[in-house]
């Protein structure tokens, strides 16, 4: 595999393209929504890939090596010497919801040999749990599945995939790797505290949470909010929501996308169970960043060769930098410090993660964590 990043800040490419467009050349790129929207690079950066799966989606805050960035575009170029690849895209609407996009997509990368699948959603409307649960359904446990939901950074107003034709809106981008040769590791951790009593869910709809115990759930976020609740959504990301079903101690993450003054609702970024426990969270600086360390630790690749180059994606949630702040970079920092020296990382804030909960468990959306899909392909 030969692997090369560029970036484009303040209207310059960092350096010319890598001359690496082939069928198995997989070009990643992350940029803000406004960037996405506006911009002339990313059509440069397509022209220069006519032959390689182009995919990509807007962020809040592009990552770049160890480094943060804003209004930029971040691009990995990775061409294969033995691994085929495939692109899928669906477009989400009114006719077709989150669980059918997720089928029709896996069924456009579902071979024998399919090895992985790496997957970028827009990342307002969707319901990522549903998403998840159909291209799962028909791809089963075997596939490796990671990614993540698109970002707006703290505005939650308009999101982009990119696909071969450009940035969309509504769309779900995704690309299959095929074969033996290739190596995909994959580890997500979160890094928050527990607080307050854990309370039932007592209504919800999908992703939409109505009650706890009974009580209007936004309303009892504004309490713990106070005078940060006039600026929700954002501001919910301060304190996500640990669910749990009643007879397991594993427990998900879930963040805010949306609220509904009339109804007194909270829509988050996958399932919110009725009946389910749930319980708030809040931040715990320095266990985020150890939680970025332990992500790398189980994404690292296992028994590879020194030279072989490594190609690690992170995507970390949106109220992790929104806490962080100056810190950010420790964070994106700590999964280096783990991962093979050399290793070439690019990534983006997100509204949501994709990624098994650990290994050999099955896929799931997760929110708050920090996620890291390592690709290698082998001689």
């Amino acid at each position: 595999m030969q692997l090369e990043t560029v970036t484009h800040v303040r209207g310059v490419w960092s350096a010319p393209f890598p001359d690496l467009d082939s069928e198995r050349t997989l070009v990643l790129c992350f940029g803000s929504s406004s960037f996405l929207a506006e911009s002339d690079a990313l059509h440069e950066l397509r022209g220069a890939y006519p032959r390689s799966v182009v995919l990509g989606c807007s962020s809040a805050g592009e990552i770049l090596g160890d480094r943060l960035q804003d209004d930029s575009l971040v691009v990995a170029v990775a061409r294969f010497e033995r691994t085929p690849l495939r692109r899928g895209w669906v477009e989400m609407g009114e006719s077709q919801g989150s669980l059918d996009a997720g089928r029709a997509l896996a069924q456009q990368l579902s071979e024998p040999d399919l090895h992985a699948v790496f997957v970028v959603s827009e990342g307002l409307s969707v319901n990522g749990t549903e998403l998840v649960r159909g291209m799962t359904e028909v791809l089963g446990d075997s596939v490796v599945l990671t990614g993540g939901l698109a970002g707006d950074g703290p505005r939650f107003e308009q999101t982009w995939v990119i696909g071969q034709d450009g940035p969309r809106p509504n769309g779900v981008a995704a690309v299959g790797l095929y074969g033996d040769a290739v190596r995909v590791g994959h580890g997500s951790k979160g890094g928050w505290d527990i607080f307050g009593p854990e309370r039932t869910v007592t209504r919800s709809e999908g992703n939409v949470l109505y009650e706890l115990d009974g009580q209007p759930a936004l309303q009892l976020y504004k309490t713990y909010l106070g005078e940060r609740a006039e600026g929700l959504p954002a501001t919910a990301l301060l304190f996500p929501l640990a669910i749990r079903t009643q007879d397991s101690d594993t427990q998900l993450v879930r963040t805010v996308l949306s609220v509904d003054e009339q109804a007194m609702s909270m829509t988050f970024a996958g399932d919110v169970p009725q009946g389910c426990r749930a319980q708030l969270m809040r931040a715990n600086f320095d266990r985020l960043v150890d939680g970025a360390h332990a992500a790398a630790s189980l994404a690292e690749p296992v028994g590879a060769d020194p030279t072989d180059p490594v190609l690690a994606v992170a995507i970390s949630c949106v109220g992790r930098r929104l806490v962080l702040g100056q810190r950010t970079e420790d964070e994106i920092e700590a999964t280096l410090e783990v991962l093979p020296q050399g290793t070439q990382q690019v990534g983006f804030y997100s509204y949501g993660e994709i990624c098994p909960a650990g290994v050999g468990s099955c896929c799931d959306l997760h929110n708050q964590t920090m996620t890291l899909t390592t690709i290698r392909e082998t001689a």
